[in-house]
């Protein structure tokens, strides 16, 4: 897309502090006729002043590097009040003389005005929470993958080979032989009696399996 904007500001976005410069671009188009750095808070009521500063000055176009979460507060909050471009990082991190944030703000509202940059496609809010919310299911799937794996080392190493004879050591049956296992219970019958009607081990097995070595500190 064709950008034919003369105004605009470039956001260098941190953990504690976003640099703002705004630049209206001169006739010449050669030198900036105005421009101005600002550094805020990344507090959300230090932030409220920055959307209010930028309608002030008439920008409605700003860029910033795509920095993962620390560019999220500030974008949540611009993106109601004007359009936001986010940039990948290497696309201008790979030009030299940037040394200071300021210096990085004021590149990015440069090449703003002059159209030298691609933004990167960001869906829309509802897309973006589904999108959010989908990857944390992944990651609390995963990390039960890896407890369940972890348990089953522990059990090993207390020679339970209760694994070897349930389908799932975290079913109703396996939870409560380990909560029994945990708060110290040594009686195998007592131990297997805890298993469902329809699991498909014998009683028998079941005792065999949890006959181990375990220590205190793997219960």
């Amino acid at each position: 897309m064709p950008v034919e904007v003369f105004h605009g500001a470039g956001i260098d976005g941190h953990k504690e502090t976003a640099v703002v410069t705004i630049r209206h671009q001169g006739p010449d188009q050669l030198t900036p006729s105005r421009q101005e750095t600002r550094t805020f808070g990344t507090l959300t009521d230090n932030l409220h002043a920055l959307p209010a500063w930028l309608r002030a000055e008439g920008i409605t176009l700003v860029l910033m590097e795509s920095t993962g979460s620390y560019g999220k507060p500030l974008y949540n909050l611009l993106e109601t009040t004007c359009v936001v471009w986010l940039v990948n990082p290497a696309h201008v991190k790979a030009l030299r003389g940037r040394k200071t944030d300021v210096k990085d703000s004021q590149w990015l509202a440069e090449l703003l005005t002059f159209g030298l940059v691609v933004p990167r496609f960001i869906p829309d809010r509802p897309q973006r929470e589904l999108r959010e919310a989908v990857r944390y299911r992944r990651r609390v799937i995963e990390e039960r993958a890896r407890e369940v794996h972890r348990i089953q080392k522990v059990l090993e190493g207390g020679n339970i080979k209760l694994g070897s004879v349930i389908s799932d050591v975290l079913g109703i049956s396996g939870r409560a032989m380990l909560q029994a296992l945990a708060q110290g219970e040594e009686d195998v019958a007592r131990l297997a009696a805890l298993a469902d009607p329809r699991i498909r081990a014998s009683a028998d097995l079941l005792a065999r399996a949890l006959t181990g070595l375990m220590g205190g500190h793997q219960r």
